[in-house]
């Protein structure tokens, strides 16, 4: 597969080698098997991948900003669902890890034994009120990669929630794309002292790792779409040579290239404001969608056909967009870009 991103060392070479093997090896395309699924986290979870970017003092990879990037990127180009459920590990290791109430969650978080959904509070998706008694209402939408997830809401001020799968119940959701991601919407009446509290959050520092994780998945799909876009025209044979002799199909298949190293660059070169954050993923959330399919209609009828992979790409770039609701994150980062703070709701967090 290629790599059209910023040039790598060798350990990233062998890390995205190392993957592409992986999933070449196994040649699955999730659907919302739950066995399977947890089988694949498990797997990548004992190849250390599953939390590669968080600290080793908390049981992680420790592994930098760009190579974790890599991982997550080689994972949107075979399982954006599992890419995705990666990233929501790492930041979940994040914020609980240090905190001793959480120490065996966290460590069952390393080898994926446990999944923890991230949902930003702001998000339109999430509908929680809390009192001094309960904690009342719903969440739209969460994509676990797991049957049984905790769910952990980044509030505002620096807090956050952890809300058991026994304080939940939970039903599947229909979406476009994103097989293996188990969707679910959940809904939560509970004491309020059924949940755990968290103070003294980074909030900003989670929202960014997943912005970061977001936008190096959509780069992965991206990628993915290009590269068979590319192989099918070389192989597809018409007016007597491949479709790459025709000038129109060679421009197409440049701007899904050039599409898919912007949105790449961003992913790996996002620092820590939030406004760069923010523009990586929607940008490369957005570049998913057009590289994936302008890459369907480079297959012509066939990118329509389950048989080929165009289809599936473009409805997991669809899907991925939605689970991380690139708009609500505009309109928060807005907000604080023009000094008027976080939009506080009367929520959960």
């Amino acid at each position: 597969m290629s790599w059209l991103g910023p040039a790598l060392n060798e350990e990233q070479r062998d890390l995205a080698a190392m993957l592409d093997a992986f999933a070449l090896d196994r040649n699955v395309v999730l659907s919302d098997d739950a066995d399977i699924v947890s089988g694949l986290a498990n797997e990548l979870a004992e190849l250390g991948i599953w939390t590669l970017g968080t600290d080793e003092r908390h049981g992680g990879g420790g592994a930098d900003r760009v190579t974790t990037a890599v991982a997550m990127e080689r994972l949107g180009r075979a399982w954006p669902a599992l890419g995705w459920a990666a990233t929501q590990a790492h930041v979940a290791v994040d914020v609980l890890s240090g905190d001793d109430r959480f120490s065996d969650l966290v460590a069952a978080v390393h080898t994926a034994a446990a999944a923890i959904a991230v949902v930003d509070a702001t998000s339109r998706q999430v509908r929680l009120v809390c009192s001094a008694e309960t904690i009342n209402g719903s969440v739209d939408r969460i994509d676990p990669a797991a049957e049984a997830p905790y769910l952990l809401l980044l509030g505002d001020d620096d807090t956050a929630v952890l809300v058991g799968p026994e304080a939940m119940t939970t039903r599947p959701v229909e979406r476009t794309g994103l097989g293996g991601a188990l969707t679910r919407s959940v809904q939560v009446a509970v004491p309020a002292d059924a949940v755990h509290r968290l103070n003294d959050v980074d909030v900003a520092a989670a929202r960014t790792r997943l912005r970061r994780g977001a936008a190096a998945v959509a780069a992965g799909i991206a990628g993915g779409a290009a590269d068979a876009a590319a192989a099918y025209a070389a192989d597809r044979h018409q007016f007597g040579g491949p479709l790459t002799d025709l000038p129109t199909v060679r421009q197409s298949l440049l701007d899904q290239a050039t599409r898919t190293a912007v949105a790449l660059a961003a992913a790996l070169g996002a620092d820590e404001g939030s406004v760069q954050t923010l523009a990586a993923m929607r940008h490369a959330c957005d570049a998913a969608i057009e590289v994936a399919a302008a890459a369907l209609q480079s297959h012509g009828g066939y990118g329509y056909l389950t048989e080929y992979p165009a289809e599936r790409y473009l409805r997991d770039a669809v899907s991925l967009r939605a689970a991380t609701d690139t708009q609500a994150a505009a309109a928060l980062t807005a907000r604080t870009l023009v000094g008027l703070g976080p939009l506080h709701k009367d929520k959960a967090a």
